[in-house]
Order: structure tokens, then C-alpha cells, then sequence
């Protein structure tokens, strides 16, 4: 057993994104192998809590994690990947990192700063400018969109909100039950909905003003801006590299049931951008690091890969959507429901204790 422990942390493993899924796997493994994880950021940010902190700043303290603060036994890169070939991993700041098995889970490409100081400085700014404007244009009816918009309407009742969604309903990607009882729920805190209609950005700014065009033919005039529109895949950067037939006209990898790309069997992929199908959520992420951690083991230990873990994706769409800090809408297996029970699941701490914790972390308390 000794001998197979000394094998397997002379492993070297490298991991592509430090999100949900990377930094799970990252800390999973970093006390069996030489782990490596590359990101461009300094931080593993909780990305359903971020709206939150958008209207209570403090919430970010618990969901902007320094990576330092979980892998004590992990070296940590921060750089972006822009090359991979069969062995190596190329960053951008010219370093080559050598590899016997590779982790990709480079997940959206969200515009964020490097430090976890300027992410918590970014929802001070954020927060000012919900406070400072009277009135509040949202652009997207996804989950995101009728999250912060919840957490606004909830927050600040005074302030007059838009929500403009392209859609013939709000968050398409659950049952019209849900949607239903979400728009229903917005027009109660006083939010005025516009489906079917899309915004003109552009005309706006090129006049510097403050007033906006819909698809409709409708003005909208607002102090404050969101745009909660869909985020690009991670994966550009992989089109140039040797995976680059690995990946489906979604710029998703393809990966086989044991979450390896396919045709490579050191080389797995998890979170976003793989193209399993299923709604893509931050909880499906962590399974995939679980299931993913443990063929990385099993394979490391010399273990016959017919024993490997298999993922299985969940045959209905679940989802809870938080609907401010008390309610949300679920839709569940058996049940669509809305108000307070399922706001007691998710919505007073968007399941960030557990997440913290899970990672080895106190729920509650931030150490600086």
C-alpha cells in the first residue's frame, strides 16, 4: 500500500479552471498527486451567491474564496491555459507545465478581476449603483436575470424595476408551470415585465443616455444598467489545440460516461463545458468532480479501468430559483412550488455553508 501511495503522488495532475467543478476535483486530490491547478484568477468564486452580494456586499466575504485557503498541498498557477498538447500544458505567461493526467473544466467565460479584493471591491461598486438609481433596467429572463432581479425587488421595493426577456416566458429552460408562477410572483413586488422584445444597447450609448429602445417600439428609461444574457463557453482556446475535434458545434467536449474526453483516457473534462446533456448547474458540476476524483484514483492506484465510476445525468430538470432571501420557485420530480418552503432550501444562504464546508472550509466564519 505504501508503495502504490508513493505512485500515485508522483501522478502529476493538472486542472484547467478553478470553479466549481476544478476546485473541488483540485482539492480532492492534492494529498494523492502532484496537482497543479491553472486559473486566471486568484479565487474560487460560488457564481449562484454573486447576486447576493450585489445587494449585501458582506455575502461576498463567505463566496470569494482565495484558492490558497483550501489546497495547502496544491500548486496554484495563476495564468490562463492557451495551449495543450498530449503531455504539456502551455499558459500565458510562457510557463510549460508537464502532465500524466488532465483535468478541463474551464467552465464560462465570465469577465472577472484577479484578486479576491477587487471581486469584493466590484459588488461595493455594484451595490452603490442599485442604491444611487431610482430606477433599473435588467436584461435577461434566465435564472439570472429573475434571481437578481428577486434580490432588488426584494431588497430595495422602492425602486422601479424592468425586466426585458427575448423569450415568450421566463426561464425557458424549466416547465411553464415555473414560469408561470415566477412572472406572477415579479408583478406582485411591482416588477414590469416585457417578453418578447430585446433591448438596443447600442443606441443608447452612442448617445451617453439613460434612456432605451426595445425591439417593441417602448422606451424604458433607467439609472442602472444589468445585462443577464447568456455567458460564452470557456473552450475558444481549445480550437486551436490538439482537442479541437473533440469538441461539438456548441463548443462543448464530448466526454464518454466516465467524464474522459473522448479518445483520451487521461484527459477528462467536467462542469459546463462538457456537452453532457443536462441543464448546466453549479450541484451537477460538484458530481461531476466527485465522479471524475474517483477514476483519477482508481487509475492512478493502477486500478482496472472496467471499475471506473460512471455519470449518470438526472432524468428530469430539477431547479430552485431564489426569489429574493425568503422564497423561491422549484420544480421538482414530483412538484412545482413556489413561495416560502422552497425559499427555506436555497434562499437564506444559496447553499454557500455547504459549499465552504464541503471544501473543507467553516460555513460560517472568513479567516484574512
Amino acid at each position: 500500500m505504501d508503495t502504490e501511495l508513493m505512485n500515485m503522488e508522483n501522478r502529476r495532475v493538472v486542472v484547467i479552471g478553478g470553479g466549481v467543478a476544478g476546485s473541488l476535483l483540485a482539492k480532492s486530490l492534492q494529498f494523492l498527486a502532484d496537482v497543479t491547478l491553472v486559473d486566471p484568477k486568484e479565487y474560487l468564486e460560488i457564481p449562484w451567491a454573486s447576486l447576493r452580494a450585489m445587494v449585501e456586499p458582506s455575502f461576498g466575504e463567505r463566496s470569494v474564496i482565495n484558492h490558497r485557503d483550501y489546497l495547502s498541498n496544491c500548486r496554484v498557477i495563476t495564468s490562463r491555459a492557451i495551449n495543450i498538447t498530449d503531455k504539456e500544458v502551455l499558459t500565458a505567461e510562457g510557463r510549460t507545465l508537464v502532465y500524466d493526467y488532465l483535468v478541463i473544466a474551464t467552465g464560462h467565460l465570465y469577465s472577472v478581476p484577479k484578486t479576491r479584493t477587487e471581486r469584493l471591491s466590484q459588488f461595493e461598486a455594484e451595490n452603490e449603483a442599485i442604491r444611487s438609481a431610482r430606477s433599473i433596467l435588467i436584461i435577461g429572463g434566465g435564472p439570472t436575470g429573475v434571481e437578481l432581479t428577486g434580490e432588488i425587488a426584494v431588497d430595495f421595493p422602492e425602486k422601479e424595476i424592468t425586466l426585458v426577456h427575448y423569450g415568450s416566458r421566463l426561464m425557458q429552460f424549466i416547465g411553464q408551470k415555473a414560469s408561470n408562477k415566477t412572472l406572477g410572483w415579479l408583478k406582485s413586488k411591482r416588477v414590469e415585465v416585457k417578453l418578447e422584445q430585446s433591448v438596443n444597447l447600442d443606441s443608447a450609448a452612442s448617445h451617453g443616455s439613460k434612456t432605451y429602445q426595445t425591439s417593441g417600439g417602448e422606451t424604458i428609461k433607467a439609472d442602472c444598467l444589468f445585462l443577464c444574457t447568456g455567458i460564452p463557453l470557456g473552450s475558444a482556446w481549445l480550437k486551436e489545440t490538439f482537442l479541437k475535434d473533440k469538441l461539438d458545434i456548441h463548443g462543448r467536449l464530448m466526454v464518454d460516461k466516465n467524464l474522459r474526453v473522448k479518445d483520451h483516457s487521461n484527459i477528462f473534462a467536467i462542469g459546463d463545458i462538457t456537452d453532457i446533456p443536462e441543464i448546466k448547474q453549479g450541484y451537477l458540476a460538484q458530481k461531476h468532480a466527485e465522479v471524475a476524483a474517483a477514476n483519477l484514483k482508481l487509475l492512478m492506484a493502477g486500478g482496472k479501468e472496467i471499475k471506473m465510476a460512471t455519470y449518470e445525468p438526472p432524468r428530469s430538470i430539477k431547479a430552485i430559483v431564489s426569489l429574493g432571501r425568503r422564497e423561491a420557485v422549484a420544480q421538482l420530480s414530483f412538484t412545482t412550488t413556489i413561495g416560502h418552503v422552497p425559499g427555506l432550501i436555497k434562499s437564506r444562504d444559496l447553499f454557500v455553508g455547504k459549499t465552504r464546508k464541503r471544501l473543507g472550509l467553516d460555513p460560517h466564519m472568513v479567516h484574512d
